[in-house]
């Protein structure tokens, strides 16, 4: 969908929002859009993000309730404000103002994700050094009088299956690079929660003087990192795009040597790589391509390091 229309004469911007808008109706991989990964209360609610690699400017919008098109309200904020992130109930009203109509998110599909995780205790949740116990029961939660912290595994806690984030760069013809993504976040997160994806220089970052990045995978580690800044960063020193993504990679890995997580790069002069971590039941990643080299959109595939 991107690619066709930048073949129609459209602007890199325009790609990115309708190609991750596409993935929004369609509700790509269960984890994109309406219908998916509902928080601790049921309700499935949006992030996303575009940036203009020409001017810098950056919309987004998070914890977006009842509005399906996230990354189009997020152009929005471009257009139409100074400002450059909106969350919650308040940009929904925003989305309203902006013309795009209040919808129910909620599916028969996550409203049976809901009650399966609720007769599974509430199994896996995003809570610890709580009571009562986090890992057998459900809340609601609270502080415990007397504190102990004990360390907390830094695994994925979400199945490698429901996770994705839909990241997009687009490279046009003159070297200018948008970037963006957009998602409904972690699957039973607590209500609030904000992960990498509309963060700039998290979820991904572009630059029409070096390039464009975007991430996947577990938000809540990655966007400590700012991975997608830092990897275009590499890419302005000269380091080619495969080896930007990896060496972000491998910076995560020594704080969170089993986070789940991979990143897209790409330069100006369109050459492009990916990279991932490796954990059990996620080795390769996948991700398109389109260019004018390929003579359709094209699967690419990468180990995991």
């Amino acid at each position: 969908t991107a690619w066709r229309v930048l073949q129609l004469g459209g602007s890199e911007l325009d790609a990115v929002e309708r190609g991750c808008g596409q993935c929004e109706i369609d509700q790509c991989d269960g984890s994109v859009g309406y219908g998916g990964s509902p928080d601790e209360s049921g309700e499935t609610t949006l992030d996303a993000m575009i940036m203009d690699g020409n001017t810098m400017e950056v919309g987004a919008v998070a914890d977006l309730r009842r509005v399906k098109n996230a990354i189009g309200v997020a152009r929005k904020v471009i257009e139409y404000t100074k400002h450059t992130l909106l969350v919650g109930e308040s940009a929904s009203l925003f989305a309203v103002r902006m013309g795009f109509p209040y919808e129910d998110l909620t599916t028969q599909n996550s409203l049976s994700v809901y009650s399966k995780w609720l007769n599974q205790s509430c199994q896996p949740n995003y809570w610890k050094n709580v009571v009562p116990d986090s890992s057998k029961s459900c809340g609601p939660y609270k502080r415990p009088e007397k504190v102990t912290y004990k360390e907390e595994e830094t695994t994925s806690q979400r199945s490698v299956h429901n996770h994705d984030t839909i990241g997009m760069v687009v490279i046009g013809a003159s070297g200018t690079v948008a970037s963006g993504t957009s998602t409904n976040g972690a699957v039973h997160k607590i209500p609030g929660r904000v992960g990498d994806s509309p963060i700039a220089g998290a979820g991904s970052y572009a630059d029409s003087t070096a390039g464009g990045a975007a991430a996947t995978g577990d938000g809540d580690i990655m966007m400590r990192f700012l991975p997608s800044y830092q990897a275009v960063e590499y890419m302005r020193m000269g380091t080619d795009p495969t080896a930007a993504c990896q060496k972000v990679i491998s910076r995560i890995q020594k704080y969170a040597p089993k986070f789940f997580g991979a990143v897209i790069c790409a330069n100006t002069t369109g050459s492009y790589g990916a990279a991932c971590n490796k954990i059990p039941g996620f080795t390769q990643f996948h991700f398109m391509v389109s260019s004018p080299l390929l003579s359709q959109p094209t699967e690419q595939v990468v180990d995991c390091i």
